[in-house]
């Protein structure tokens, strides 16, 4: 597989990201000549790769000074993972952390479990990509029964008007429920599939992303991944541990908003 290169971007959005300096402080870091690039002082306006070049504050290499971490965070209904519109309460609304982060992906407003929150903009670009196709599974509740013909309907793939799904794991574990995977992420599509019968969905949870299980996590709850989770992730879209300097997340705290509660 040939992986796709990372975002391009202004020098001064990746100091901004990576905690060094304010947008506006970064730039007069590189006009002070305190920034360089692959050993070149920076210039303002200047675009980079940061997964090739090598950029210096004060010749300490910025990206071997970040402390990447990973969360697992069971999103509760209502909650929105991006796109936050006044009224709306956005899962960074909720979350207090010692570090910023970010959502990969998203879940609907309407959809609960699991999602993944770090700091680390290379993971989150390639496991976006439609060329990382990486398993999700859902658990679903329906109104009304489904039967065999319906979750073969479903399992071998869907004409949504504007997209056919691609063939999936199925698999009924009661009347009205049934868990799927999948390894695409159309937008509603689970509950776009389950109109095709004629049917609606009533509640919809993400319980797996490759080997991170939601478990016994609790809806507003989150937990550091574990080294074995994230040398997989990082296996998964091509990157090596080395890459990373680890944190475990215990030093977090007060990881909730009271208020937001």
């Amino acid at each position: 597989m040939v992986l796709q290169p990372f975002l391009i971007m202004k020098l001064q959005k990746y100091l901004s990201q990576q905690w060094v300096a304010s947008r506006r402080h970064a730039e007069e870091l590189i006009s002070l000549g305190r920034i360089s690039v692959n050993g070149v002082k920076a210039h303002i306006g200047q675009v980079i790769d940061p997964e090739v070049d090598r950029v210096e504050l004060d010749d300490a290499v910025i990206k071997e000074q970040l402390a990447y971490v990973y969360y697992a965070f069971n999103k509760p209904r209502d909650i929105v993972s991006t796109c936050v519109s006044r009224g709306e309460t956005g899962i960074m609304d909720i979350v207090n952390l010692p570090t910023r982060v970010f959502p990969i992906g998203r879940l609907d407003k309407e959809t609960t479990g699991l999602i993944l929150l770090t700091n680390d903009g290379r993971i989150a670009h390639r496991l976006m990509h439609p060329s990382f196709s990486h398993e999700k599974e859902y658990l679903v509740e329906i109104f009304g029964p489904i039967d065999d013909d319906e979750i073969d309907k479903l399992s071998r793939g869907v004409d949504l008007g504007d997209v056919v799904t691609r063939s999936c794991i199925v698999e009924r574990v009661a009347s009205g429920k049934f868990r799927i995977i999948l390894k695409e992420g159309k937008n509603r599509q689970i509950r776009r599939m389950v109109e095709t019968l004629g049917k609606q969905v009533k509640k919809l949870k993400r319980i797996r992303i490759e080997h991170i299980n939601l478990g016994t996590l609790q809806e507003w709850e989150l937990r550091p991944l574990t080294k074995s989770e994230k040398e997989h992730l990082l296996a998964k879209t091509g990157l090596q541990s080395g890459d990373n300097v680890w944190t475990s997340g215990e030093d977090a705290h007060n990881l909730f908003d009271d208020k937001a509660l």
